[in-house]
């Protein structure tokens, strides 16, 4: 008899903002597959559960391992911080079941548990960056070849969008943030309010406020577990919080800001 796969978001790293249908499905699991930071996150509500824990750069042996453990009859949790369906585990999960002939209706049972990603977390940290459009983009050209990213960044530049940077830098990724960052300055002035969020929700949590003209001096900041939040026109700082208008100023005869 087949069991179960969950591929579970456990949100930014606190309990205080998983979802109960989170906690609930890991409490029902047998056992628990993730990469290791992720699964120390949850490591309290996984006690006496069968345990496999995986190096960041193990993505296919761990979706495989789920899928094969499910269908042995586990109930297996794959546990991704933030949401799985952005940038986790979910696309890959899919991308093997269906490489196997498997058929959703009749299969392997999976559930996909929605959770609270980096940008909806770090945004509830430093006011309200994303009331009207934005693009989300990650710095990680193992995942898109760069010159793709780089049309990418430029169309959300041209576009006017908020922008989210998901993996702004790492030791081997140098370039790409400050490379977008000239981009951006071609079409935005160099006082737009820019976030570094670094560990939301996690006890190493550090935010700085900061514009595209002086953002280059906080690399420091930068990693993997950061995110980026860059303005459009229409952002401004107010007391330290990144504001977007809604667009309800005729609405409301707010005075709009310049």
């Amino acid at each position: 008899m087949e069991g179960k796969l969950y591929i579970v978001g456990v949100g930014p790293g606190s309990h205080d903002h998983m979802t109960f249908r989170a906690k609930q499905v890991i409490e029902e699991s047998d056992t628990i597959v993730g990469y290791d930071t992720y699964v120390t996150l949850v490591e309290d509500l996984i006690a006496g559960k069968e345990i496999h824990r995986y190096a960041m750069t193990q993505e296919v042996e761990r979706a495989k391992q789920c899928v094969d453990l499910a269908r042995e009859g586990r109930i297996v949790s794959l546990v991704s911080s933030g949401d799985p369906g952005i940038y986790g585990m979910a696309g890959l999960i899919y991308e093997v079941l269906a490489e196997s002939g498997w058929d959703p209706k009749t299969g392997l049972q999976v559930e996909i548990i929605p959770g609270v990603s980096a940008l909806n977390s770090c945004a509830s940290l430093i006011g309200s960056p994303l009331m009207t459009d934005f693009a989300v983009v990650s710095m990680s050209d193992l995942l898109v070849p760069w010159e793709i990213i780089v049309k990418r960044v430029e169309a959300a530049a041209q576009g006017d969008y908020v922008i989210v940077i998901y993996n702004p830098a790492s030791k081997k990724r140098i370039h790409q943030l400050q490379d977008t960052r000239k981009i951006l300055l071609k079409y935005r002035k160099p006082t737009t309010p820019v976030a570094i969020i670094k560990g939301a929700y996690r006890d190493s949590q550090s935010i700085v406020m900061t514009d595209l003209e002086n953002m280059e001096n906080f690399a420091d900041q930068l990693g993997m577990i950061s995110t980026v939040i860059i303005g459009n026109s229409s952002t401004y700082n107010f007391k330290n919080l990144m504001i977007n208008p809604r667009g309800y100023t005729s609405k409301y005869n707010l005075e709009s800001k310049s």
